[in-house]
């Protein structure tokens, strides 16, 4: 009887051992999700408290993301990766993620996920100035990029370094569409940053959200749902403009990161994103979120007028991806 006692205690206390390793085993690794972005502290801790995932905040923006998993091919350490949709195709073609179609898939409209399964859009946000409205000393709030060009917001211009970040390059995009570029041509806006570096223009190379709530940055070149949380979330005195000679949406896109240590547990983050719990966090977050009924009316009253959105203008998302890179070396060469 002793003898079964101790076994049976044995036997409880592997158990116990195999089921504690694999609770702790329950952690993905995902690159690019900075807490400071798009609520993606709110989105982790959601995510921990449905599924006892653990997710390690990640600070490297999309460019940074894609240069480590390329420089990680033969021995990947992230389970799922996090980027704009241009930096997507850049990661599709380096080999770096793989197919995986996530619980909710069909609802997501074709022009938003690759349909292999390479990835798919989470959210997305319109570009536009991100203005502290304290720390502009009484100057007016710019409406329009000509106007950040003017010697009166000298070293008040914030933009990510678009050879870069990816909401930098989306930002280099929606300028120069906006003064008559194209994305065969991106002139326009090498001429803008050009004429922009004149006033001393602060070019972080990752998210800036603290550096204009302090002020350091008065006008950010920035997505909506950063200047929305800043406002209803921080309470902070800021404003958001869609600037009048017109802009781009964006979508954010995720992947599974082709033969990552823990495919099982990065798939679980991928289906909990889309869930209605996750998508929820990001419209709570500001975010348009893809699956359709997912933003409250209380989060939609909050974006500014549908007419203000109605200058954001389309954008061919694969050309744009293609010719990222090719952008980037122009403005390197140009004007950084």
């Amino acid at each position: 009887m002793k003898t079964l006692r101790h076994w049976l205690l044995a036997l409880c206390g592997s158990l116990a051992l195999l089921s504690a390793n694999a609770h702790a085993a329950e952690t993905a690794i995902c690159y690019n999700c900075p807490p400071e972005w798009a609520d993606w502290a709110g989105e982790i801790r959601a995510l921990h408290a449905a599924t006892g995932i653990t997710v390690p905040f990640d600070n490297k923006n999309s460019g940074q993301a894609i240069a480590q998993l390329i420089a990680e091919r033969a021995s990947p350490v992230a389970d799922v990766v996090y980027l704009g949709i241009g930096s997507a195709f850049e990661a599709e073609k380096q080999g770096v993620i793989t197919p995986f179609k996530p619980v909710g898939w069909d609802k997501i409209p074709a022009q938003l996920k690759d349909p292999k399964g390479y990835w798919f859009t989470i959210h997305s946000g319109t570009l536009g100035f991100f203005v502290n409205k304290a720390a502009l000393g009484g100057k007016p709030v710019p409406q329009s990029w000509a106007d950040l060009l003017k010697p009166e917001y000298k070293g008040m211009v914030g933009y990510l370094d678009p050879s870069s970040a990816f909401v930098g390059y989306a930002g280099a995009v929606a300028v120069n569409l906006a003064m008559g570029g194209t994305l065969d041509n991106f002139g326009p806006a090498i001429h803008y940053f050009q004429q922009l570096k004149k006033n001393d223009p602060i070019v972080p190379k990752q998210t800036a959200y603290a550096r204009v709530l302090s002020g350091e940055i008065p006008i950010l070149i920035d997505y909506d749902f950063n200047a929305y949380r800043a406002e209803y979330k921080d309470h902070a005195d800021v404003a958001f403009v869609i600037p009048r000679e017109g802009t781009i949406t964006m979508p954010y896109v995720m992947a599974l990161v082709k033969n990552g240590p823990h495919p099982p547990v990065g798939k679980k983050v991928l289906d909990f994103v889309l869930s209605p719990k996750g998508q929820a966090i990001w419209a709570d977050a500001f975010l348009r979120p893809v699956m359709p009924g997912a933003m409250s009316a209380k989060a939609a009253a909050r974006f500014l007028p549908a007419s203000d959105y109605a200058r954001a203008k389309p954008v061919d998302y694969q050309k744009m991806g293609a010719v990222e890179q090719a952008f980037a070396r122009q403005y390197l060469a140009q004007v950084h």
